[in-house]
């Protein structure tokens, strides 16, 4: 429930006792179109994720690593879900429905339940490892909709994820700290959307990927909303 410019942003943390002062700075992918704060320029990676229904998707990681700390966003391509399981239908035994799926329905290789599952799926990674979940829940960012967790992994460190869906994008927000560290919220928090012409993007209301988006917040003339803003690192 992010409401801070898009303007590099000066964060000063209390660890363990002991008091530093450590700027952080503001990354902004135009390909992926988010802004986010990251200690660090992140390391940027080429990747596939794998769907509920054996999508191969293309994907990209952000990540940084810093001591103990790790922190990434992943995200993932689910405009290529239809063409995927589209084609893997028509290698499906003849008469197997939950491999061909219903046109108007599930859609052929179930591409339609696959894209609205997306933020389950995703959340359902994350119940899976050895690690005791903390918190679930619904959350939202600049008003899209997505999914919360905290979880508590076998070394005592903690896991703070988050995952959007926008416009067909799906954005899973990891950060993982030592046991005693602070909760890092000001790195989910800090999560942006950027429209087309690289300017910051606000919603009036909930945005539910796969409805009608609703209105924008009007940021066109506001001053430190476009990706060039002074400081920021763009991509």
């Amino acid at each position: 429930m992010r409401l801070m410019p898009l303007i590099s942003t000066a964060l000063i943390f209390s660890i363990s006792g002991s008091s530093f002062a450590q700027e952080w700075m503001e990354f902004v992918s135009r390909e992926d179109r988010f802004t986010c704060l990251f200690p660090s320029q992140p390391k940027v990676t080429e990747t596939t994720y794998r769907s509920e229904y054996g999508a191969d998707l293309p994907a990209r990681v952000y990540s940084v690593t810093q001591g103990q700390s790790r922190y990434s966003i992943t995200v993932v391509d689910y405009d290529q879900v239809q063409r995927i399981l589209t084609e893997k239908s028509k290698t499906c035994p003849t008469g197997d429905v939950v491999c061909t799926g219903l046109p108007a329905g599930t859609g052929e290789g179930w591409w339609k339940v696959d894209l609205r599952a997306a933020l389950v799926h995703a959340s359902w990674q994350f119940m899976q490892r050895d690690a005791k979940v903390t918190q679930y829940q619904w959350n939202f960012n600049d008003l899209v909709e997505g999914h919360q967790l905290v979880l508590t992994n076998a070394d005592k460190s903690r896991t703070f994820a988050a995952m959007y869906m926008h416009e067909n994008k799906l954005y899973i927000i990891e950060s993982t700290v030592p046991a005693g560290y602070p909760e890092p919220g000001w790195f989910s928090q800090s999560l942006g959307w950027l429209d087309e012409r690289g300017i910051g993007l606000r919603y009036q209301e909930i945005y539910v990927n796969g409805y009608p988006a609703p209105a924008r917040v009007n940021r066109g003339l506001q001053p430190g909303n476009r990706i060039d803003a002074p400081g920021a690192t763009v991509r």
